[in-house]
């Protein structure tokens, strides 16, 4: 990987929709070159995919909480079982296994303080090995990319 390569990774982070003309322009090459280096970081796996990013509140999903997950049982299974069914709960955007004083963080995001409540006691708190949850609920997204 170049610095043209990582400012094409660059100007697309920004703008997933740009033109490939535009995309050219702005790393100082030709479109031919240019697609062929987003190809090359596509099968490369530096490019993973594109998405639209979307006004959840709009959509009446806006609340999001922060959860802290502690497990009693850390060994790879326990963190493989967790790590499945993590997966499979909608209401999980996120979920980062963390080295610290806890073991997971989830990004959970639910249309309000209610459905969250219901969506920890009955979902996440009955995730494999969950021993403990502390959670932190977004007052304000201040950068939100």
């Amino acid at each position: 990987m170049d610095r043209i390569d990582r400012k094409i990774i660059d100007v697309l982070d920004r703008d997933a929709r740009v033109s490939m003309a535009l995309l050219a322009k702005a790393v100082g090459l030709s479109k031919t070159p240019v697609q062929a280096r987003v190809k090359r970081l596509e099968s490369e796996g530096y490019i993973r995919g594109y998405r639209a990013v979307i006004d959840w509140s709009r959509l009446g999903e806006g609340h999001i909480a922060f959860v802290q997950v502690t497990l009693s049982d850390t060994r790879s299974r326990a963190l493989d079982e967790f790590n499945q069914a993590s997966k499979a709960i909608n209401s999980i955007e996120e979920c980062h296994m963390i080295a610290g004083s806890y073991d997971y963080l989830l990004k959970v995001r639910t249309d309000d303080i209610t459905t969250y409540r219901r969506v920890l006691g009955e979902t996440i708190s009955s995730l494999p090995h969950v021993a403990h949850t502390s959670t932190f609920v977004v007052m304000e997204a201040v950068v939100d990319t």
